[in-house]
This record gives structure tokens, C-alpha cells and sequence, in this order.
């Protein structure tokens, strides 16, 4: 028989507070047609995006981060010092180590928490919230700050006419505790290895490092397979999430998708078969994608704009490089 004490967690999660950063600096298509032969009209009916956010170098990965964070925190209603850990998603934070979420905890005033990186694109939010409700049930961690944060700029290859209009920056977070209800339902996550050269980094580190490359690495996709693979199979994702947590589409008030593109937003609404009564993220238009930082974005502006209110129940998926995806249904703060 084993000696070892079991765990004294919570019986269930839930998001406790939601913030968001946006960078100051609003990018319309315009300016990306001076790098691309493009139009507006083009851009807006390939990914339904008019606007993106870009950084300023004072922006940084840590100080967008630093910014959400303290929105949710406040918005949960706690102090800093209560955070146990700090989880943090992002492809865009560029020292291979220390992980950023040890910046960000210490400059939050968070004390001593358990604080990591993930990598996980655009399913990363979904990967660290699910990190986090485990940590609280398991009882390791009271409350969990999980972050998703970007500054794809850096990554955007402005001459590269399949993704140039794609991308924007931000920060994304919500604090996590304990619940006495199942807020949080079971996550439908995986990946399809196979499919890894569909979204990739043009140039390895190892090869810039070397220069053999001289040009920065860049993120580049095959945006029709990609299309094709969010489109059919991420829907059924969806509906297993849904089934997982014992609710059908007529039970949902929320859909937050990953804002990769209004087109497949739009295709996985159909898809589902989801009411007209069902409030759709779409923040992805003046927004863009903003990878691991867009649904919690995009669950910030819904609550702040009145589209939905605390209490909702609200399906969130996420999927991107890897290629990787994770679904949950989940109350709102």
C-alpha cells in the first residue's frame, strides 16, 4: 500500500478574471499592401480582417504579459501574492531560457510561484488553461495565471503574400481557482505530427545561427490545407468537447474560437449547426491572429463589449502549428 498523503485539491476549476493588451499602434490592410500585391478587398475576403495591432519595441512579450495579468487579477478579485503559479503560452518570446513567466511573476509581485513557458501556437491558451485546472484540482496551486501572449510581428515575412495580412501582437490572461461546480469541463486535445510542415518557421535557429541563412526566420503556412484541416476536423474536435462535457449546441450561449480567420470562424458555425441566439467571437477583425493570445482576447472583448455576460456558457477551441488542437466548454468569469 502506498504511504503517499493524497492530494487535498479543490473539487472543481473555474476562470476566475479575464484582462487583455492590445498594442497602441493600429495596422490597417494599407499598410500592408505596400510590402505585398494585394487589396483590401481581398484580404478582408480571404480572412475577414481589416486590423491588426502591432508592438512598439517597449511592448515586449513581458510587459503586454504584465499588463493582462494585472486586469485579471484584478478582476478575480485577488492579490498578486495569492498566484501559486504562472503559466505562460507563446512561440514569440525569443531567449530559449530562462522561461518568461518567471519575468512576468516577479514583476507582477507574485512572489514565489511555480512559473513555465509552453509551447503549443494557436491551441496554447486551451494546453495551459487545461495545465491549470489540473494543478487546482490536484492541489499544487490555489490559483493559476495563465497567459497567452504574442508578437508575431517579429515572425511576419511582409513580402510573403500568404500571410503578411495574418498576424498581430497581444496579450491574453486569465486567473484560474478553485469552484465547487464543474466550470471547467474535460479537454478533447491532441495532434497530427504528420502535418507538421503545414505552419512552420521558414529557417531554423540553428541555421540563421550559422549563417547559412540570412534572412529572419518567418512564420510561412499552406493556407489552403490548413483551411481544409481547421474547417473539417476541428469542428469535429468541437463537437467531441461539447459531448465531453454533456451539452449540446442549442445549451451554448458563447462560441470563442482561435481567431486564425473569419472564413473558418464562419465555416465551424455552419459546421456545428450552432443557434443564431449562440454569441460568436469574431475579434480576429481588428485584431488579426494573434496565435496563443487570441481567445482570451476575444473572451475580454465579449465580456467588456456586453456581448456576453459572466455566468455564460461558452465553447473555446484552439488549433495551430504542430499541428496541435485542444477544446473545452467553460463558464464565463
Amino acid at each position: 500500500m502506498s504511504k503517499i498523503k493524497p492530494s487535498k485539491g479543490a473539487p472543481y476549476a473555474r476562470i476566475m478574471g479575464v484582462g487583455g493588451y492590445r498594442p497602441v499602434r493600429v495596422v490597417p490592410n494599407e499598410v500592408i499592401l505596400e510590402t505585398i500585391d494585394s487589396s483590401d478587398e481581398w484580404i478582408r475576403s480571404r480572412s475577414g480582417i481589416a486590423t491588426r495591432h502591432w508592438a512598439s519595441p517597449e511592448e515586449t512579450v513581458a510587459a503586454m504579459s504584465v499588463e493582462a495579468a494585472g486586469k485579471a487579477i484584478a478582476d478575480a478579485g485577488i492579490t498578486p501574492g495569492q498566484i501559486g503559479a504562472v503559466i505562460v503560452s507563446t512561440v514569440s518570446h525569443f531567449k530559449q531560457t530562462p522561461a518568461i513567466a518567471t519575468e512576468i511573476a516577479d514583476r507582477i509581485g507574485a512572489g514565489r510561484p511555480a512559473a513555465f513557458d509552453i509551447s503549443a501556437a494557436c491551441a496554447g491558451f486551451v494546453y495551459g488553461l487545461t495545465l491549470a485546472k489540473g494543478m487546482i484540482v490536484e492541489g499544487s496551486a490555489e490559483h493559476v495565471l495563465v497567459i497567452g501572449v504574442e508578437r508575431l510581428s517579429d515572425l511576419t515575412d511582409l513580402a510573403d503574400r500568404a500571410t503578411a495580412f495574418l498576424f498581430g501582437d497581444g496579450a491574453g490572461a486569465v486567473v484560474v481557482g478553485p469552484s465547487k461546480e464543474p466550470e471547467i469541463g474535460p479537454t478533447v486535445w491532441g495532434s497530427e505530427g504528420d502535418k507538421s510542415d503545414t505552419i512552420r518557421q521558414t529557417v531554423p535557429w540553428d541555421d540563421f545561427h550559422a549563417g547559412s541563412q540570412e534572412k529572419f526566420p518567418a512564420i510561412t503556412q499552406e493556407g489552403q490545407a490548413v483551411f481544409r484541416w481547421a474547417v473539417f476536423e476541428m469542428a469535429k474536435v468541437a463537437q467531441q468537447a461539447l459531448d465531453a462535457a454533456g451539452i449540446t449546441p442549442q445549451d451554448l450561449d458563447v462560441f470563442i474560437p482561435h481567431q486564425a480567420n473569419m472564413r473558418i470562424i464562419d465555416s465551424m458555425v455552419k459546421t456545428l449547426k450552432l443557434p443564431d441566439s449562440v454569441t460568436v467571437a469574431r475579434d480576429v477583425e481588428t485584431t488579426g491572429n494573434t496565435s496563443a493570445a487570441s481567445i482570451p482576447l476575444a473572451m475580454e472583448r465579449i465580456l467588456a463589449t456586453g456581448q456576453a455576460k459572466s455566468g455564460d456558457t461558452a465553447l473555446v477551441i484552439g488549433f495551430g502549428a504542430g499541428l496541435v488542437y485542444a477544446a473545452t466548454v467553460v463558464t464565463l468569469p
